[in-house]
């Protein structure tokens, strides 16, 4: 088994069909211009352009586990809900993979993302 890792913003250009990104979202910061539950969705979206990238790759169905998600999310002074945030990529990979789904994680705040994306994940996963 190897592991392969994969990272996106929900800014990343789509270089496929298979990407989503969130026109709908400002840029900005989580817990000011960035609704958490928006923010929520777009680590969602940011794990769907991360499987999207590993899919073409190596193929979906390569995947036996997911070892490790990282999430950064761009805070707004006092905002402290990035575990909550992250749930979005969390919960879609349990949905996508169920048990294989379940990994390890960090939750960061920051004080800023390239290009002002509110959130970013990598994903680490194990190929077989």
């Amino acid at each position: 088994m190897s592991p392969l890792s994969a990272a996106a913003t929900w800014s990343t250009p789509p270089a496929s069909s298979r990407l989503r990104t969130a026109p709908w979202c400002s840029r900005g910061k989580v817990g000011v211009e960035v609704a958490p539950e928006y923010g929520k969705e777009l680590a969602r979206i940011c794990a769907l352009n991360a499987l999207a990238a590993i899919d073409s790759l190596v193929g979906i169905d390569s995947v036996t586990k997911v070892v490790k998600v990282v999430g950064f999310v761009a805070s707004g002074a006092g905002f402290n809900g990035q575990p909550g945030v992250l749930n979005g990529a969390s919960d879609l990979l349990a949905e996508v993979f169920g048990e294989a789904g379940v990994h390890a994680r960090s939750a960061v705040g920051v004080a800023e993302l390239p290009l002002d994306a509110p959130v970013e994940v990598e994903l680490v996963v194990e190929v077989g």
